[in-house]
């Protein structure tokens, strides 16, 4: 693979900063290249997916009641969908393009690259940027969600009136705040939604091209990931997707628990689905690493057994068989202290994970998905009950 001048390299890696969204975002001043103006970005889409739907439901007389059991203003589930998760997808934007740059990075300071494989590396960052800057990614996503609502457009979210439907079920008809939000509002937060599973597929791709890489990995390092437990981090930048995606569910379930009867129990599949969907977009793509920390620590822990057992051989002849001279004490020896640390360093490869995390990173993303839907719960108890609860655990 060839290197080229394209990029600065890795300074320039970024999973946000490129393809023709972005490109429009510069154009129009709502962003700049370093993706700030966030405020501009999320004001302009709350006021173009959000507000034209207020308007046209209070000009249709839906906004508080009118003909409908959900008028505009108790429909829950947009109100999250536009004024907090579609905010939360583009913050995540900056977050991931700022700490992403500092993952990228870490692969150098921590001379994970050698410079023998430098070009390789540098060489899978520019795929990745070109990768992201595809015009045919995107149009080909505009393509299968317009396709999607054509199919939408017959099908009913609740089964009851809606603000933005006349009838119902397979009888509804869309009314006029009904078409923005079927051809304008919701593509536009779907399009906005699955882009990030076009850049991680992008990051997925990239991390297994350096997974391929003979990647410098020691296996006493004190992370227990041969070195590679920074990439934990990047767990983290993807925390507002997480949040987005959690309040989604919550809303779709409280909308159905207030107007369909339902419970929150009924949603336990739905709940661990989103869970595992979860962690497996973020951290499926770490996974890469397995093979190259496994074999990390099994060639890590034939060598160090070797060194223990020549080690303790010449520790036995000298210390237990007369081997040591006559005027070398062995109070204040520093060989005991390097048996201890050799037998320090073999625990830590013992301990050493085949995965760049652990189990704290995993319940920090199943926390965020999960935070959202808590305070659901209330449903299924008074929070009466809950506070006398709270209290008798307490005293």
């Amino acid at each position: 693979m060839n290197t080229t001048p394209e990029f600065q390299i890795p300074d320039d890696f970024s999973l946000v900063q490129g393809g023709p969204l972005f490109q429009l975002f510069i154009r129009s001043r709502l962003a700049t290249s370093g993706l700030e103006l966030l405020h501009r970005r999320i004001i302009f889409f709350v006021l173009l997916t959000w507000l034209p739907l207020l308007l046209l439901s209070t000009l249709s007389g839906q906004l508080l009641g009118g003909s409908v059991n959900v008028p505009f203003l108790y429909d829950l589930e947009i109100h999250v969908r536009f004024l907090l998760a579609l905010p939360l997808l583009l913050v995540a934007e900056l977050i991931v393009h700022q700490r992403m740059k500092i993952v990228v990075r870490q692969f150098i300071d921590r001379n994970i690259i050698t410079t023998e494989i430098r070009p390789y590396f540098d060489a899978c960052i520019v795929a990745a940027l070109r990768l992201r800057n595809s015009v045919w990614m995107e149009i080909g996503l505009i393509a299968v969600i317009m396709i999607y609502h054509f199919i939408w457009s017959q099908t009913a979210t609740l089964d009851t009136t809606i603000w933005y439907a006349e009838g119902v079920a397979s009888e509804q008809h869309l009314s006029l705040a009904g078409y923005w939000f079927a051809y304008v509002s919701l593509p536009i937060f779907q399009f906005l939604m699955f882009r990030w599973l076009l850049r991680i597929i992008v990051w997925t791709r990239f991390l297994w091209q350096v997974a391929r890489l003979e990647l410098y990995l020691v296996p006493t390092h004190p992370d227990k990931a041969g070195g590679l437990g920074f990439l934990a981090g990047s767990a983290a930048a993807f925390m507002p997707f997480s949040l987005a995606l959690g309040s989604l569910l919550a809303a779709m379930i409280a909308q159905r628990i207030f107007y369909e009867g339902a419970k929150l129990l009924d949603f336990k599949p739905e709940i661990a689905a989103s869970v595992v969907f979860m962690l497996l977009i973020i951290l499926g793509p770490l996974c890469v690493f397995a093979g190259q920390l496994a074999r990390t620590k099994r060639e890590g822990l034939v060598r160090y057994d070797c060194l223990a057992s020549s080690y303790v051989i010449e520790f036995e002849r000298k210390w237990l068989r007369g081997g040591a001279p006559e005027d070398e004490a062995f109070v204040g020896s520093g060989d005991i202290q390097s048996l201890a640390d050799l037998n320090n360093s073999l625990e830590t490869i013992r301990n050493m994970r085949i995965f760049p995390f652990g189990k704290g990173t995993v319940l920090q993303i199943a926390a965020t998905v999960l935070l959202p839907v808590l305070p659901l719960a209330l449903t299924m108890i008074s929070l009466e009950e809950l506070v006398q609860k709270l209290i008798g655990i307490l005293l």
